[in-house]
């Protein structure tokens, strides 16, 4: 059922201004992904924007410190996925350190409330009696939630990154680089950058009024959180998230990320001295994602927010439990997305540009999971519907999107051309959730398929896999793979190194039932490789081509090295 792949090398020209301390492997990597020199490639903290061009921060940071004085009730309303849970994490967190002391939190039941902040979560917040509302990670189209929570009277500051409607909500103050008339540098935040840049301000200026002593308020032991929600929700890692990132993983390596953080790698069976973006990207976050998708968030904010070990590893442990369920859950799901897709007489013979699925039996927590398997193996925006209740009349959409297809601003033109067709919907470029009456779904489809056929290019249909070109015989060594690990954060947007080249297939065999274990011949060198999934029963033939990761071998350890094959193809 996958597309048609095209292996195409990027372009490099590696220029002059490296220390002697980058080798030309990573000189060449950084290049082709437009780095100039050390300091592109490898941003420091040091180098990170300051917080001046976010509009609304002086807003924001006037309500903050004005209801830290007055000893008010600050509730924090976070998100159901990881970033809006890191985010969540690092607000409360922050804002104790920074004196805040009647801070409590919040998170929507996916299945009981929906996205955000809406009214059903408003009302049954007005228990807590709070005086002050932060959002973070969502708010920005909370408009009917946002004027609820005025009506009782409570202020309302949005932090943000999801991109804005044609309106704005009644907030007393918006934090989002994604609005307009917007002056910060970056508009690649994840949510949770957002708030930890709001709290950076925020101690900028209650050092200024003299009621902070420089040097308290070590925001730094935040980062670790900030890495985990800004690699979750795939953003792209620009200079700046990258530098955020890198510090995050220097305390995550180092031993020093919160207890929960530390416990979900342990049990995520990650070694935390080597962890990488990666491992955060497919192993720990999904773990976290897991308690949104198919229970309740607030029990991965409670394990972010746990400083007793014991009782993180407690957490951690049920998190993992979860986690196995909703990959069941998921493989079940995709089955079934695969049996409807190929009954469709077009999906290889002339595809279309764009495909929308849904299920009564789906679950609508890990929708968007399947709409990402599909989007990668079809190279299509795909969009996985599921019943917002069991039987219920509306629908709950996830929407993943191909490069060069910005599927909010795709919704946001059905929107436009068929008013009332869709309840609501939010997101950005890459990924979009949205609802709406099941009785609409087949007008929805017929509209956002002729809306992706108008964006999208033949050029931006072709499934192409970007490599930075062959390794020498030389370079498989346990040096190069780890200095490939250790060189990123790789993630959205400075994508991990991947090579090609052609190879002899000397022995092969089927690992389970989907993987396939090869040995490679190339000049004289006998390579291990691993494909995850490439086991469909055909055995590979003599000789073949293949698109790769070199990374060490943890498994087999020491100095052993493997290729993870990502694509094979019959050499010429």
């Amino acid at each position: 059922m996958s597309m048609a792949r095209t292996i195409r090398r990027r372009e490099c020209v590696v220029g002059e201004d490296w220390p002697d301390s980058v080798p030309p492997l990573l000189r060449r990597v950084y290049s082709a992904r437009g780095a100039r020199d050390h300091a592109s490639a490898r941003p420091r903290l040091a180098d990170l924007l300051p917080p001046d061009g976010l509009l609304g921060l002086d807003v924001a940071t006037a309500l903050l410190a004005d209801a830290i004085a007055g000893g008010r009730h600050i509730l924090v309303v976070g998100d159901f996925d990881c970033d809006g849970a890191t985010a969540c994490a690092v607000a409360v967190r922050g804002l104790r350190m920074l004196g805040a002391t009647r801070v409590s939190h919040a998170v929507p039941n996916r299945m009981v409330h929906g996205y955000g902040l809406s009214p059903a979560l408003v009302d049954e917040l007005a228990a807590l009696q709070p005086d002050l509302l932060v959002t973070v990670d969502h708010g920005i189209a909370c408009h009917a939630g946002i004027t609820a929570a005025k009506a009782y009277g409570w202020q309302v500051l949005v932090t943000d990154h999801h991109l804005p409607g044609e309106s704005l909500p009644p907030a007393d103050a918006i934090v989002n680089p994604n609005q307009r008339g917007d002056g910060f540098g970056s508009r690649m935040l994840a949510g949770v950058g957002v708030i930890f840049y709001v709290l950076l301000a925020l101690r900028r200026k209650l050092r200024e009024a003299g009621r902070l002593e420089d040097g308290a308020a070590d925001l730094s032991m935040l980062l670790d959180l900030v890495a985990v929600g800004t690699v979750a929700d795939l953003v792209p890692l620009d200079a700046n998230n990258r530098a955020l990132v890198s510090a995050g993983l220097r305390r995550l390596r180092a031993g020093h990320g919160c207890a929960g953080l530390q416990a979900l790698i342990e049990v995520s069976r990650r070694r935390a001295e080597v962890l990488a973006a990666a491992d955060i990207g497919f192993a720990i976050a999904p773990r976290l994602n897991a308690a949104g998708r198919l229970e309740d968030m607030a029990l991965g904010i409670e394990c972010l927010l746990c400083d007793d070990p014991t009782r993180a590893h407690e957490l951690a442990a049920i998190l993992d439990g979860i986690n196995a369920e909703r990959r069941a859950v998921q493989q079940q799901m995709l089955g079934d997305a695969e049996a409807a897709l190929s009954a469709l007489p077009d999906v290889t013979a002339s595809p279309r540009a764009a495909h929308c699925l849904f299920h009564d039996d789906w679950h609508p927590g890990v929708v968007g999971l399947v709409a990402s398997k599909l989007k990668e193996r079809l190279h299509r925006p795909v969009i996985a519907f599921a019943p917002g209740d069991p039987g219920g009349d509306t629908l709950r959409g996830s929407a993943r999107s191909i490069p060069g297809f910005h599927v909010r601003d795709a919704l946001a033109a059905v929107d436009a051309a068929h008013p009332g067709l869709v309840e609501r919907f939010g997101g950005h470029a890459m990924a979009a959730g949205l609802t709406l009456a099941r009785g609409h779904l087949e007008a929805f489809e017929r509209a956002f398929v002729d809306t992706a056929e108008a964006m999208l290019t033949p050029d931006l249909l072709q499934d192409i896999i970007a490599s930075d070109g062959e390794l020498a015989a030389g370079a498989f060594n346990i040096h190069s793979a780890c200095a490939l690990r250790d060189g990123g954060p790789w993630g959205q947007g400075f994508p991990e190194p991947l090579f090609d080249g052609e190879f002899d297939v000397l022995s092969w065999r089927p690992v389970g039932t989907q993987h396939l274990k090869l040995e490679l011949g190339l000049a004289g060198k006998r390579l291990q490789a691993i494909e995850f999934g490439g086991w469909t029963g055909t055995p590979p033939g003599a000789r073949v081509r293949i698109a790769y990761r070199l990374t060490p071998d943890d498994y087999r350890g020491g100095d052993a090295i493997q290729l993870v094959v990502v694509h094979r193809e019959p050499a010429d």
